[in-house]
């Protein structure tokens, strides 16, 4: 079975580590992929492919700056993963819920266990 292009939606795009790495770095702001590469470890070409994924998809932006071309995020692309993630939010919330009812039981019980 053929693989999903990598190119076809943020949630493809995002599921490479490396490429998550660049958006966490743009999110301190517009970077040169020479910059990218090197805070990553990577060859300005493998990072160069990374940021052409990203570009394609919508999660980064790219503009001329005199001799360079500076890179951004543009986290709207972003909208369906979080609109994804935020039905998981009511399981994490009831989840960590329970988890505080259940420490307040063993609480209750251990000042019930001092008291006798």
């Amino acid at each position: 079975m053929a693989r999903a292009a990598t190119t076809s939606d943020a949630f493809n795009a995002i599921a490479e580590p490396r490429r998550r790495d660049i958006l966490v770095l743009l999110r301190g702001g517009e970077r040169p992929v020479t910059e990218l590469a090197e805070d990553l470890g990577m060859t300005q070409p493998q990072a160069s492919k990374h940021l052409r994924v990203l570009r394609e998809v919508g999660l980064v932006k790219v503009r001329g700056a005199s001799k360079q071309r500076l890179y951004g995020l543009d986290a709207r692309a972003l909208r369906p993963v979080h609109e994804w993630l935020g039905g998981f939010e009511q399981f994490w919330n009831e989840s960590f819920d329970r988890l505080d009812e259940y420490v307040q039981e063993l609480k209750q019980e251990e000042l019930h266990d001092d008291d006798q």
